[in-house]
């Protein structure tokens, strides 16, 4: 088998590893006495609800809503699926999300209220707070994502400025039992931290929020200023803390998550013979110098025999006006290129919903004669880097790997194939 073969095969089994028709069936609860409402939002949302009516008795009551990205539904017979817009929040799911309020907080204590959680539910679910516009916090969101925070310094600013994040949703259903089920696209595998938290506990502070924006350098806007300053200063409730009564009855279970997907891969470079080493499922932090990181690896190894070295996690990229194109998977394949330099080897990187960034590519392939072939098209592999551009460069060289939308997500996929011509 050839290695572009190889590593897209195993992209492949990385991303069927985290199917929500495979791995969400187990995890259901049986029916309660009395009414089953779903809900719940992120890029896997339809398919976690289609799993759900294809597994639900067909004589127990079962209804809800959910909300997923743009081209990312899927019909379904007894659960509302809604679009709306990633990364930056719209009408549609703040209407979606405050519609999920109203039928949590009608549930008694022979109901269950059952939350499918994928990645993306943040900016999916972001219905702001009483005093906080759309137009305001879709600009906090928009430049906190230009910033290069991370996505925990970005889901403690959201926690606050949204009326589910933080464990909302477990206090508008205190009163029936809670499950949910969540696919996760966050080192460490939180359940605070995925899709800001609906559902569990949240130990960060308005304080918290302001002084990550302030760190950053974020101009706010009046409405998220007054909104911080008068939670800060206790005129305002925060988010649900550890130990509210809330989550007594409320279970939040991981049931996807990328080292799962990682290790499928693994055992698929292992089938067809090529001996694969995990290197890690957290890898984080700004996608060149985490190329810088992996091209040291690989020109340790550049003279030994056939290896795969596998890694996941998500890193950032901070993008500065007048920027091109190209999300963190492409960006972090470029700067390998070049800190190669000589070093002959294969690469993959992907996000596995499909999405690199906010393009319409997963990510691309690297190829040892990458930089050979961008010199014969005049691509400046070390310009296009500088202006963030790396969806246009491998565009230009036709490596860009494009699935559509997985309808799931564990995060970042990356596979680096050494000894192999």
């Amino acid at each position: 088998m050839n290695p572009r073969t190889l590593l897209l095969g195993s992209f492949e089994a990385a991303v069927a590893a985290a199917d929500p028709a495979v791995v969400l069936p187990p995890h259901l609860p049986s029916p309660p006495r009395g009414r089953t409402l779903v809900v719940g939002g992120g890029k896997a949302a339809a398919s976690m609800a289609a799993a759900v009516e294809t597994h639900w008795p067909a004589d127990a009551p079962l209804a809800g809503v959910v909300v997923t990205r743009y081209q990312h539904g899927l019909p379904t017979r007894r659960i509302d699926v809604v679009e709306a817009s990633h990364p930056l929040p719209d009408g549609r799911g703040e209407a979606a999300a405050l519609r999920m309020l109203d039928m949590s907080r009608q549930l008694g204590p022979d109901d269950l209220l059952l939350v499918l959680i994928s990645g993306g539910g943040s900016s999916l679910l972001a219905a702001p707070v009483e005093g906080v516009t759309l137009k305001e916090l879709r600009q906090v969101t928009k430049a906190l994502l230009h910033a290069g925070a991370t996505i925990h310094e970005i889901n403690t600013v959201r926690k606050h400025l949204t009326r589910l994040s933080g464990g909302r949703l477990a206090q508008a259903a205190q009163g029936a039992q809670g499950l949910a089920l969540i696919i996760s696209d966050v080192v460490g595998d939180d359940p605070g931290v995925i899709a800001s938290g609906p559902c569990a506990p949240d130990p960060s502070t308005c304080a918290d929020a302001l002084a990550h924006l302030q760190r950053l350098r974020i101009p706010l806007p009046p409405g998220v200023q007054h909104h911080l300053d008068a939670c800060a200063a206790g005129g305002l409730p925060d988010t649900a803390k550890p130990g509210d009564p809330c989550f007594a009855r409320m279970e939040n279970r991981v049931i996807a998550s990328a080292r799962g997907s990682l290790m499928a891969a693994v055992r698929y470079f292992e089938r067809h013979g090529i001996p694969a080493l995990l290197l890690s499922d957290k890898v984080s932090g700004d996608a060149q110098t985490v190329a810088s990181e992996h091209a040291a690896l690989m020109h340790a190894r550049a003279r030994r025999g056939p290896l795969a070295l596998v890694s996941g996690g998500e890193t950032t990229v901070t993008l500065p006006p007048g920027h091109g194109r190209g999300g963190r998977n492409c960006e972090y394949l470029l700067a390998l290129a070049l800190a190669l330099r000589d070093t002959p080897a294969w690469a993959i990187a992907c996000d596995t919903d499909g999405i690199d960034g906010s393009e319409d590519n997963a990510g691309a392939l690297l190829t040892p004669d990458t930089l050979a072939r961008a010199r014969a098209e005049e691509l400046d592999a070390a310009g296009r880097l500088a202006t963030h551009d790396s969806h246009g460069f491998f565009a230009a060289l036709g490596d860009l790997i494009v699935t559509g939308p997985t309808r799931t997500n564990v995060n970042d996929y990356r596979a680096l194939l050494l000894g192999l011509d």
